[in-house]
């Protein structure tokens, strides 16, 4: 089992954030940044290459750039920091609130199912319901927040029922270790890794919660200005996850060399993830909606959110 150093440096050393966007310059004529996280496609596309070699003959060259989560990605991408990435369900609807100028231009459906809240040791929480009155832990503006408000409603009660504590992950996960919190909601492989510590326990996955979509999304301007380059990234993606459904043990580790997380803990989070890529139909945006909804209702953002505004149509093919 992982003891708390162990927990800790698993989790501190997935380090992301905005500094490492400013660092990657602005956009160039014929170059994409990608955003990316310590899991999923994007990383095994990374490790692949597949993208630079789809690009090529399309005169493009690939730079990543590495977060820790979704928010500060999203903020990279309002800033011009990047040009495409992929997030959970929140941080598109918090960006859109805050004006920022992206374009949803596929979604992943239910790839958000590696999530869950998760117990300290020595807890005696056993349903939902106990969260009333506890500290809850999650990362503002992330799909753990959604999933928590999630969970709440499912359990009959309301966001002032407990006390939010917003740490970003690698916050969180200290937090956790030394039992200053009483749950943490959370995704893969900090999920992943965390769930395999002392103690630990499974409060809720989000499977037996609310399904989590995650999205792949692009600066309008990118998706507007270079539509065939993006449809091209889209596209080689989708054969991406396709491979990854067929080979779950060569993504498990290609995943754990590409991000350092260990093999057990990113197998875990392999088993659970469903690789499967689409376009924004009208049941995800839908799905998408709510989540916004959810989030006005609580003044949790300034305005209402309307996803089909922000949804990319891509470019007809010839012939």
């Amino acid at each position: 089992m992982l003891d708390r150093r162990t927990l800790l440096a698993g989790l501190l050393a997935l380090p992301a954030d905005l500094a490492a966007a400013r660092s990657a310059g602005a956009a160039e004529p014929g170059l994409l940044r990608i955003g990316y996280q310590k899991n999923g496609i994007l990383v095994v596309a990374k490790q692949q290459g597949i993208l630079e070699r789809r690009l090529a003959p399309l005169g493009q060259t690939v730079r990543w750039i590495e977060f820790s989560f979704g928010p500060p990605l999203l903020e990279a991408l309002s800033l011009d920091g990047i040009d495409f990435g992929q997030t959970g369900d929140a941080p598109p609807v918090f960006a859109q609130a805050a004006r920022s100028n992206l374009v949803y231009a596929a979604a992943q459906e239910a790839g958000g199912s590696g999530s869950g809240i998760l117990l300290p040791k020595g807890s005696t929480l056993t349903g939902l319901a106990d969260l009333k009155g506890k500290r809850v832990a999650f990362a503002k503006a992330s799909s753990a927040h959604n999933l928590t408000i999630a969970a709440l409603e499912k359990a009959g009660l309301g966001y002032a029922d407990i006390e939010p504590v917003t740490l970003a992950p690698a916050d969180a996960a200290a937090a956790f270790a030394r039992g200053s919190i009483d749950a943490w909601t959370i995704w893969d492989p900090y999920f992943a890794i965390a769930e395999a510590g002392e103690g630990v326990r499974v409060l809720a996955s989000a499977t037996e919660i609310a399904p989590q979509n995650n999205f792949f999304l692009a600066s309008r301007p990118f998706a507007e200005s270079r539509a065939p380059v993006l449809a091209a990234v889209i596209g080689a993606l989708t054969e991406v996850a396709a491979w990854c459904t067929q080979n779950r043990g060569a993504v498990a580790e290609l995943l754990s060399q590409g991000t350092g997380v260990p093999l057990a803990a990113t197998r875990r989070a392999v088993d659970r993830t469903d690789y499967v890529i689409g376009p924004m139909n009208d049941r995800v945006a839908a799905a998408q909606q709510r989540v916004a909804d959810r989030f006005h209702a609580l003044k949790l953002i300034p305005k209402p959110v309307r996803i089909a505004d922000a949804v990319w149509t891509p470019p007809a093919r010839n012939g």
